[in-house]
């Protein structure tokens, strides 16, 4: 059977070990002529030691108590030196608010120096070396409480810092299997479908199965690569805005039309925006693969000049009963994307049938150099930036 000191066995030990020296120092002084309460109230100064973290002003109380007795019954002897009354001190300025070892602080002094003043022939300086040790003792504790909150403080940190990256990466996960997987269910469902009637567009949606299954894989691969540390993993740069047209024609080889337009003075965007852009695009027109039914979506992507607006909408059925709920993982990973970089995503069916999502990112920090120049001159009105009249609230995928 293996043993295995714990606190409060240690605890335990340190009581056993400090009372037999304190019981046998007060034999030796006395020459076997000492009393039975002052064996009782000797053991009394140490004994308490081993209930410490359970009860650390109890532990002190009952240690003072013994130890006051111990001196106004007219014994000179400081029973173990001390030593019992500063590791409660120690563990009370450790486990307990600053008022309460402010008093358990005050009473120790009060009655150790009491006691160190009864000693025959004593000099001043010693007393106030028995003060020094005592403050010096609390002023320990008291650090050594602050670097436990630290510590705690520093070990949430952590765990939500592990959370949030474990919502990262799922996301991240969501968006390039979800895409990816809705293309080669679509494409596979087709070849089977005209492979025996046209053998051309069987072999065209195999190829598509392939090359998107291959991206999908390489995707996963290059997230995954990121949390092994002990490898060197492909660092190469995310997804963005530069990948716009490879990520359209995906869905087009799906089946889907798909129109875009750029406006605005197209410029390189900072990594975090760039890639929440083109995870709501990819999002956006998976949701159109997989729910809407349409033939034609628009992707439209204004920069503005401190604004970047991305809009997908599509000419499916608006009352579709298949739509997927406001609570749906996509749509509500879209809006914590677009909120983690100061922006704003509103989605649902439009008046006019289909639906669309509206992506709107300030690009405060991607402004040329021309663009702060002229953010200097008087201000102008900015467009207005209100929810689309074509959009009805609900209806979210």
């Amino acid at each position: 059977m293996r043993f295995s000191l714990t606190p409060i066995r240690l605890d335990v030990l340190l009581a056993l070990v400090l009372t037999w020296l304190t019981l046998d120092t007060v034999v030796s002084r006395a020459d076997g002529q000492a009393q039975f309460w002052e064996y009782v109230l000797a053991a009394l100064t140490a004994a308490p030691i081993a209930l410490r973290q359970r009860a650390p002003v109890a532990t002190v109380v009952v240690m003072l108590a013994a130890f006051a007795a111990f001196n106004r019954l007219g014994s000179d002897l400081i029973p173990n030196s001390g030593i019992g009354l500063l590791v409660g001190v120690f563990t009370v300025a450790t486990l307990r608010s600053r008022v309460v070892t402010a008093a358990v602080v005050a009473a120790t002094l009060c009655i150790v120096v009491a006691a160190v003043l009864g000693i025959d022939d004593i000099a001043w300086s010693e007393a106030a070396q028995t003060v020094m040790v005592v403050l010096g003792v609390w002023v320990l504790g008291e650090g050594t409480r602050r670097w436990a909150e630290r510590a705690e403080r520093a070990a949430e940190s952590a765990a939500r810092a592990v959370a949030e990256e474990r919502v990262r990466i799922a996301r991240e996960l969501h968006d390039v299997v979800a895409h990816h997987m809705s293309v080669i269910s679509l494409q596979a469902g087709l070849a089977s479908y005209v492979l025996d009637t046209d053998l051309a567009t069987a072999r065209k949606a195999i190829d598509t199965v392939g090359r998107t299954s291959r991206e999908a894989l390489t995707e996963m691969r290059r997230l995954l690569d990121v949390l092994r540390v002990d490898q060197d993993g492909d660092y190469r740069p995310q997804p963005g805005l530069s990948d716009l047209d490879e990520l359209v024609d995906r869905a087009r080889d799906a089946g889907l039309t798909v129109e875009v337009r750029v406006t605005g003075d197209t410029r390189p965007l900072p990594p975090g925006p760039d890639l929440c852009a083109y995870r709501v695009a990819q999002e956006s027109l998976t949701n159109v693969l997989k729910h809407a039914a349409a033939a034609r979506a628009l992707v439209e992507l204004d920069y503005g000049q401190q604004t970047l607006t991305l809009k997908v909408t599509d000419d499916g059925a608006t009352a579709a009963p298949h739509r997927v709920p406001v609570t749906s993982h996509g749509i509500r990973g879209m809006r914590e994307r677009a909120e983690l970089y100061g922006g704003v995503l509103t989605a649902g069916p439009r008046a006019g049938g289909g639906f669309g999502v509206v992506l709107r990112l300030p690009l405060e920090d991607s402004q040329s150099e021309d663009s702060q120049l002229e953010d200097a001159r008087p201000e102008q009105a900015q467009p207005e930036q209100a929810q689309p009249e074509e959009f009805r609230p609900g209806g979210d995928r």
